[in-house]
Order: structure tokens, then sequence, then C-alpha cells
């Protein structure tokens, strides 16, 4: 398993044992099940961004590569600690 693998198990478990089970999908604000969850770059590595802790989160693979598609950081990345839910 990859180093990033590894974390992003890490943080999945963390974020489920805080959340009661519930690991929110940092784009959409749903669900993720553990099979689909992805570790999402809050700021690009294109944009010089890291793969430290603090520069990820969890997402859905769809909505992980959809972001990255068209170049959009959703509103709950200004938000700290809140989510953007669909509505």
């Amino acid at each position: 398993m990859s180093r990033l693998g590894h974390t992003r198990d890490k943080m999945y478990k963390a974020v489920a044992r805080q959340l009661h089970g519930i690991v929110p999908c940092w784009v959409c604000g749903e669900h993720v099940l553990p099979e689909a969850a992805t570790l999402e770059h809050i700021n690009p590595l294109s944009e010089g961004g890291s793969s430290h802790i603090e520069n990820l989160a969890i997402s859905h693979e769809v909505c992980n590569n959809q972001r990255h598609a068209i170049g959009v950081v959703p509103v709950s990345a200004e938000l700290v600690g809140r989510l953007k839910r669909k509505k």
C-alpha cells in the first residue's frame, strides 16, 4: 500500500470515529463509503500544494475528479470545519 493509501485509511478511520461512522465528502458533503474514498488535495499539487495532512481531505473519487476537471475549489474550502451540502 502506498504512503498516501495508508494516510487515506488512517484519516478515514479517524473521521469516522469522530463523527460516529459518517465520513462526509469534502466536495459534496455526502457520506463516503470506505471503498469510494480518495484523498483530496485541498490546494492542488500543481499549484504548489503538498501532501501534508493539513492539505488533505476525504472525498468521493468522482467528486475529486470532477473538481480537478473544472478547476473549482468548493465553498467548503473557505469555511473551516464546515461542508457544502448538496440540496
